[in-house]
């Protein structure tokens, strides 16, 4: 596998909240509620050992989960996480997870379930240092509970510093070392003071510094490049005219100027014009040092007859890799004897953090929904050190970091991309036949889009077209042609994620003008299914 590099990593330069994850579907939340008061925070898994830490955190949150903590089997914490001196919150299964370790008979299944809203009673003492989680809050507030289990018993040492109809120690707080835990989940924007919980924590209790900014992270993250590169080593990176990709590309460029090698693989499977668009805008207007490999007919050869998706993506990935061995080997003999001499030691990846907390999130033992295609490193056979600039990042952290480096708003807005491209936007075998349906539909569904002026206000869309057939009748003929599937939805964050709310009007317009327009479609639909418990991409 290729090396992962610590050095000078974003939690080594900024103040860090670590949040550790004991399998919550808003864990992701609690992290970005503390990256909006521009605050740095990262996630690992709650079985994370203290010992191999590579940083001292400024204070720790223990997330919710869905287990019972006094089951057997059940997740639990590194002991060292109490004796690190540092600040820490639990929340709902976090909040359990402070008191059962304590005894475990603070802990039990409740009598009512508590899902919802519920009004919490801020309970304010004389002593200053419990007061602080709820600090501005005042008597009352509505929050988002989510639990069975309960704190049946105040812990030894703690005090109670709120409490709802169904929960007596809804909020707790130790006497006299900053320990505090909630019932509620202060992420989610059904408690709507959550934000000052998480800032009264992060801020005002842990003492971190809200200084996570772009402009800052932007000259750290070249000194950082230029450091780990070297002054003679190349590197070379997949570019898609996705804004990952070209963020990544544009700030190697700033970098290291053309010892960055920009490689853009034509697989078959890229959108209309894409390539074009794709070479206008990176060679021309960001002055990125681009090389286009077509290679449409390995891929296409290479996913003949291949149906299950993991396979697909496998297949794609491996095709890529032996390009870029190719690639690599020519742009090292081509720089001989030139002012770019030097090996190629590098491979640029636009992974963003919402890949990381999927691969790093506490699962137990379920099974892999997909493999993403830009995270786990990469395979022995490419000699290569992996750099991943944007890994700790967001997708609209990327797009701030985009227009820092002066990218235009239309290519930082643009929607994403997958690097196995309109392959896993077609259910079951890919065929040139295929791609070409897939790329004319999409093409009028985003043009329908743009026009009516809604592009900006979704995150991702695309058409995909199903494996199945259907009856249609056009002209006085019948017609026996594909499903189009429309695909478009909201997101902050990518990790979940909400249908676009079309005008049915719209939706007409682009169905008619799909089956009137595009030879193979019969029928077209609109997906409405929510992440979870879907995913965005269709494999």
């Amino acid at each position: 596998m290729a090396d992962h590099i610590e050095a000078e990593a974003p939690h080594n330069t900024f103040d860090t909240i670590l949040i550790l994850d004991f399998g919550s579907q808003t864990s992701h939340l609690i992290l970005r509620r503390l990256r909006s008061l521009k605050v740095y925070a990262e996630m690992l898994p709650c079985t994370t050992k203290l010992a191999e830490l590579p940083f001292k955190p400024k204070g720790i949150v223990l997330s919710g989960g869905p287990s019972s903590v006094y089951e057997d089997g059940a997740p639990h914490v590194d002991p060292a996480v109490f004796d690190l001196g540092v600040p820490i919150l639990g929340i709902c299964y976090g909040c359990q997870e402070l008191a059962w370790r304590i005894n475990p008979e603070n802990v039990a299944g409740g009598v009512i379930r508590e899902y919802g809203h519920a009004d919490v009673m801020v309970h304010q003492g004389a002593d200053s240092h419990v007061n602080r989680l709820f600090a501005g809050i005042g008597e009352t507030m509505q929050a988002y509970m989510s639990h069975f289990d309960k704190l049946v018993k105040l812990p030894e040492g703690f005090v109670t510093v709120a409490s709802t109809q169904n929960s007596e120690y809804a909020g707790i707080a130790h006497q006299t070392k900053p320990i505090y835990g909630v019932q509620f989940h202060p992420e989610l924007e059904h408690t709507p003071r959550g934000t000052e919980i998480l800032r009264n924590f992060a801020i005002d209790i842990c003492g971190a510094q809200a200084n996570w900014v772009m402009k800052d992270f932007i000259q750290k993250e070249i000194i950082r490049i230029r450091h780990l590169v070297g002054e003679t080593a190349q590197v070379i990176g997949a570019v898609s005219g996705g804004v990952d990709s070209t963020v990544a590309a544009k700030l190697m460029k700033e970098a290291i100027g053309d010892r960055f090698h920009a490689i853009l693989v034509d697989n078959g499977v890229m959108r209309l014009n894409e390539c074009e668009q794709v070479k206008e805008t990176l060679e021309e207007h960001l002055g990125i040092n681009l090389t286009v490999v077509n290679g449409a007919e390995l891929f296409l050869g290479r996913l003949k007859g291949v149906n299950e998706p993991e396979k697909k993506r496998k297949i794609i990935g491996a095709t890529f890799i032996d390009l870029f061995q190719q690639e690599a080997l020519r742009i090292e003999k081509e720089a001989e004897n030139t002012p770019n001499a030097g090996p190629v030691e590098w491979f640029l990846q636009g992974t963003l953090y919402p890949d990381v907390i999927e691969s790093v999130s506490y699962k137990g033992p379920s099974a892999t929904i997909k493999t993403h295609h830009n995270v786990g490193g990469l395979p022995d056979t490419l000699k290569l050190k992996l750099i991943e600039p944007l890994r700790e990042m967001f997708k609209d952290e990327v797009r701030k970091f985009g227009e820092e480096l002066g990218i235009h708003r239309d290519l930082v807005m643009r929607h994403p991309f997958p690097g196995p491209g309109i392959a896993i936007r077609i259910l079951g075998e890919v065929t040139p036949e295929r791609v070409a349906i897939a790329r004319a539909a999409d093409h009028i569904f985003i043009s329908e889009i743009k026009a009516a002026g809604v592009y900006d206000q979704m995150s991702q869309a695309y058409v995909a077209i199903s494996q199945d057939r259907a009856v249609g009748v056009q002209g006085d003929a019948r017609v026996y042609g594909y499903i189009a599937i429309l695909r478009a939805v909201k997101t902050l964050d990518f990790m979940s994620a909400e249908p676009f709310e079309f005008d049915f009007g719209l939706l007409k317009r682009i169905s008619t003008r799909i089956v009137n327009e595009v030879d193979g479609i019969a029928r077209v639909t609109y997906d409405i299914t929510s992440k979870p418990p879907g995913t965005i991409e269709m494999e």
